[in-house]
């Protein structure tokens, strides 16, 4: 065990994760359109922590650097077992990530890293551990997003500088950059990550983890997002439902300002 924070043993490479988390009095804006701005950076939380949490079940997951300066959100991520860096260079979603690469191989250095999104609330340990299995064959790998533009996790192996450039259609730019995209099906929960209404809706459908299905089901789908019979009972499973817990009735798709 190093001295800075707890490890496990696993596979063969055993990878440290480094997630970017922005304050949440401004994270996941373009969501408020659909869920209102109260809920908003409390969802942003949920995801986070449902993201950490699964992250670290994975078997292939050896740490987790969460690079964040919102206090709320190290306190419960560091809780979960996460790593907290703060996000010295507060210039923007790269650089924290570039950082936080940097505080995990100050300790070690020959660390296989994996950048991964902070909104996967459907992520699934087993899933993950299979991207991760997929990407040591190559220096550096990239998973795209459900929407085929962007990245929702980038690896290096050890040695290999993650280069990161997320944002925008970062797809091409991780290729342009020399990384293999990695191709697998049945891994819907690494690609969705969630920045509208519309994407939580597809979230919820794969089933989500406790936190998020929990804010989720507080606040009502009907009431956070107006009633819809378009959606029927095939869109009301989440991960709490899986464990027990009441269905929430259907959440409609948001609106052209989300």
């Amino acid at each position: 065990m190093d001295e800075e924070f707890a490890t496990r043993t696993g596979p063969a490479t055993a990878w440290s994760l480094v997630v970017p988390l922005k304050p949440l009095r401004i994270a996941k804006s373009r969501l408020a359109a659909a869920t209102g701005d109260a809920l908003r950076p409390r969802l942003a939380l949920a995801f986070a922590l449902d993201t950490v949490a699964a992250a670290l079940a994975c078997p292939a997951v050896r740490e987790v650097a969460v690079v964040t300066d919102d206090p709320t959100a190290a306190a419960e991520l560091s809780a979960l077992g996460a790593r907290i860096v703060p996000d010295t260079p507060a210039d923007g979603l790269n650089a924290a990530l570039a950082h936080g690469a940097r505080a995990v191989r100050a300790v070690r250095p020959r660390a296989a890293l994996a950048a991964l999104n902070a909104d996967l609330p459907a992520l699934r340990p087993a899933e993950l551990a299979r991207v991760l299995a997929a990407a040591e064959d190559f220096p550096r790998a990239f998973l795209t997003d459900a929407a085929g533009i962007g990245t929702t996790l980038l690896t290096a192996g050890p040695g290999v500088e993650l280069n990161p450039a997320f944002g925008g259609p970062s797809r091409m730019e991780h290729m342009s950059t020399g990384a293999v995209e990695i191709l697998l099906t049945g891994v819907d929960s690494v690609r969705r990550d969630v920045d509208t209404g519309e994407d939580l809706l597809r979230a919820a459908e794969l089933g989500l983890g406790p936190r998020t299905a929990l804010r989720y089901e507080r606040r009502g789908r009907d009431a956070a997002y107006g009633a819809n019979p378009e959606y029927g009972d095939g869109e009301r499973r989440t991960y709490a439902q899986n464990r027990g817990h009441e269905a929430p009735g259907p959440i409609p798709a948001p609106g052209p300002g989300c």
